[in-house]
């Protein structure tokens, strides 16, 4: 057996060569065919995805590659349901609310972590209190603000208090970032390059920059994976890992963009997964800076840009709906998007001259992505058509957020995952006031939306939530800090011999229930 995955390995890497150096799109060689059966013949997969991981700290590390990695590892309390996206039980057992400022949660017992540490409620409370640390500085720290205490109960009762009532604290506790970690391995050692959860996959090796391989944990609490080995292929662009899917070489790929989806589309024997997601896309406005500290020039700009006819030309890889909130996400209501400014480029043209803007260059500040290219393109060409010099700044994406956390742009082409899928986690890191210069990018500063944003926030009453917000989504869209160019579709592509693999409107796939056949 040694010996045929060494034979494999060693094709495989001589293809990926010829593939890296060839410039078109079409696939170098046919040759892995040969090994294909042989690799789906055995619990093995192959995943190309474009980047590396930066760490597999769930603590220490803020981005999608590295969640990939980190939900296959460790666990979270809670798990959301990749269909409905409601959470459930996962490390934990059940939890109680016994007065609305606490939360009570009763774990499972009998879990080690990899390196044989309990799994305990002393863990719960060391994972969250470093996650909330400020010496540690975890990028994500926000995401646990609102719980002030975490007190060990017993030995596998933990509770979470809080100064407010939190809604959308189960869904919290389902974050990957919100993962449960070995206290004696993040204490004695580096979780960032060693990590150690409780999950039903352990790191074998990682090669930076080439391969991230995980193996089956024999010791897992439930039955063990069915998968024996994961391999994380990096390669260097979305073209190469789809000649590698086209070829044999790897079994499934995530985020297919347009100009590649009618080629996955007619591979042989490979099944392609696509539906709405949880991030949407934003144009959005500096609110600080002329002309767009205006809510006139603002709502002009919304007038002029045609976003329907943007997502007409994805090829089904985006929804339309000018709602701030997506469907996916808790606080959605259809009838919002009755509210967003429609597109009207003669209206836009009297709110132009109604402004008073005095007819100087405007700029878009974008990544260098294929996608924000597309966008900057079509919406430069759109606001001449009402009379307005736009130019265009590409930036490299490290210099890019830079510039947006700094307020250093005009307009400019931003994101938000909502991976907590509740409206609040939207609204208040990129609308309220408190986040200005962090996520909220827009610098947008309104102290009745401020209020109605933490009146949905904080409460259990869900229809009181409700309510609230969808009093400071309607308020938000009016004041018009951005412009909804797109919500996320999700897309995986993957061999037809992979069952049970499944991408979530959060981009999530777990690996556990996966098999070969």
């Amino acid at each position: 057996m040694r010996k045929i995955l060494l034979t494999l390995t060693l094709l495989i890497i001589s293809i990926f060569v010829v593939a890296c150096g060839n410039d078109s799109t079409e696939p170098a060689s046919k040759e892995p065919e040969a090994n294909k059966d042989e690799v789906e013949g055995s619990q093995e997969i192959i995943y190309a995805t474009t980047s590396d991981a930066p760490g597999l700290s769930p603590i220490d590390t803020n981005d999608g590659t590295s969640a990939s990695v980190i939900i296959q590892i460790y666990e979270t309390l809670f798990v959301l349901d990749p269909d409905t996206m409601e959470p459930e039980p996962l490390l934990a057992e059940s939890y109680d609310t016994p007065d609305d400022l606490t939360w009570e949660i009763k774990l499972r017992e009998g879990i080690e972590f990899h390196d044989g540490t309990p799994f305990n409620a002393e863990a719960v409370k060391y994972t969250f209190d470093q996650l909330k640390d400020p010496d540690r500085a975890a990028p994500r720290a926000s995401l646990l603000a609102p719980i002030t205490e975490v007190e060990v109960v017993d030995e596998y009762t933990v509770a979470l208090k809080t100064d407010e009532p939190y809604g959308p604290m189960l869904s919290t506790l389902s974050h990957s970032n919100a993962s449960i970690v070995s206290p004696t391995a993040d204490q004695e050692g580096d979780i960032n390059m060693e990590p150690v959860g409780t999950g039903p996959f352990v790191l074998d090796e990682w090669v930076q920059g080439d391969s991230i391989v995980l193996a089956k944990n024999e010791d897992y609490w439930r039955d063990p994976a069915k998968l024996d080995k994961v391999t994380y292929r990096i390669v260097p662009e979305m073209s190469t890992a789809i000649s590698m899917l086209e070829t044999g070489e790897a079994h499934f790929v995530k985020g297919i963009t347009a100009n590649h989806l009618s080629r996955v589309e007619n591979m042989a024997e490979t099944e392609l997964q696509m539906k709405e997601g949880v991030r949407v896309q934003h144009l959005e406005f500096n609110t600080e800076v002329e002309p767009f500290n205006d809510l006139v020039f603002r709502q002009a700009i919304s007038h002029a840009i045609n976003t329907e006819a943007y997502v007409e030309q994805l090829n089904g890889l985006g929804v339309h709906n000018k709602n701030f909130i997506g469907p996916k996400i808790f606080g959605y209501n259809e009838d919002d998007q009755n509210e967003a400014y429609d597109y009207n480029p003669e209206k836009a043209k009297e709110l132009i001259e109604q402004s008073g803007f005095s007819g100087e260059t405007l700029k878009i500040t974008a990544s260098n992505s294929e996608d924000n290219v597309q966008m900057a393109e079509i919406v430069q060409h759109q606001l001449s058509e009402v009379g307005l010099d736009v130019e265009i700044e590409l930036l490299e994406l490290g210099a890019f957020a830079e510039a947006a956390r700094g307020g250093d742009f005009q307009m400019a082409f931003m994101g938000w995952a909502n991976n907590v899928p509740d409206a609040s986690e939207l609204l208040d890191p990129k609308l309220h006031s408190n986040h200005i210069g962090s996520t909220n990018l827009t610098r947008y500063n309104n102290p009745e939306l401020d209020k109605l944003i933490e009146e949905g926030r904080f409460s259990v009453d869900q229809d009181y939530r409700l309510e609230k917000i969808r009093e400071a989504n309607l308020l938000a869209m009016k004041e018009a800090p951005w412009l909804v160019m797109k919500h996320e579709v999700v897309t995986l592509a993957h061999h037809e011999s992979i069952k049970g693999l499944v991408i979530s409107p959060n981009e999530e796939w777990r690996l556990y229930n996966v098999s070969v056949e």
